[in-house]
């Protein structure tokens, strides 16, 4: 076993004991999906419980995972009537990436930070913005309760797209938004607002089912190849690039 295995698997199994014992009811069930998805069931079945009579549509919980890299599929439509995960890209504040190379530092629930917050959200009706139409957020949490007032939604957005990671290496940012391709802001108009509950935090998770650190994901060589540092333009225009 060379040393990079030897890594590997000391990773895997450190990060396999910081996951949160389940119940016994639950571990026992056989469920569908992979490791990773029988992770986001419990993460769903758990935040619809703290967030209660909050949450009025229960079938679908939307959790995004921003402990990833913007250049991977990191926001989870979690279908727990039909033990179905499907996985889109999402844009993360580029308050909370002032760097710009695709990773979320920091949250804030501050007006004007432009960054993202982490915690429960309710998604409520659709309306016309300036992207279109897009659907609103209430923050249920101390952490993200100024989504209202910061019009911190979910809408499309052309930096967004896969073909952007194409291009740059990385998703471009919003302004605290949820920002999501043309395709895949469709299906989430469809299947994810009117009452249901959208969740954020920094996972790390992994298909295995691991959660990991940037740095154990840099170790474990999981990440996309890097692009080049963003030059002044690139960082200072969120979306653009």
């Amino acid at each position: 076993m060379n040393r990079r295995d030897l890594l590997k698997g000391t990773l895997v199994a450190g990060a396999a004991l910081t996951l949160p014992a389940l119940p016994a009811k639950l571990a026992a069930q056989a469920r569908n999906g992979s490791p990773r998805d029988r992770v986001l069931f419990d993460i769903a079945k758990r935040e619809l419980d703290r967030a209660g009579d909050a949450i009025w549509r229960r079938d679908i919980v939307g959790i995004a995972d921003f402990g990833v890299h913007s250049a991977k599929r990191r926001f989870y439509f979690v279908n727990l009537d039909r033990e179905e995960v499907q996985p889109f890209h999402v844009s993360h504040g580029s308050g909370s990436d002032p760097e710009h190379d695709g990773w979320l530092n920091n949250y804030s629930n501050v007006e004007g930070s432009n960054a993202t917050s982490k915690g429960a959200y309710v998604t409520w009706e659709w309306y016309q913005g300036r992207y279109g139409t897009s659907v609103r957020l209430g923050g249920l949490d101390s952490t993200n309760d100024n989504a209202l007032r910061r019009y911190i939604v979910m809408h499309r957005a052309a930096y967004a797209e896969p073909s952007h990671i194409e291009r740059w290496g990385r998703l471009g940012r919003s302004n605290g938004c949820f920002a999501l391709g043309e395709e895949q802001f469709r299906i989430a108009l469809l299947n994810l607002s009117g009452g249901r509950l959208l969740y954020a935090d920094s996972l790390g998770l992994q298909e295995n089912g691991a959660m990991l650190t940037r740095e154990q994901q840099f170790a474990m060589n999981t990440l996309p190849l890097q692009p080049a540092a963003p030059n002044a333009a690139q960082r200072y225009n969120p979306g653009t690039f």
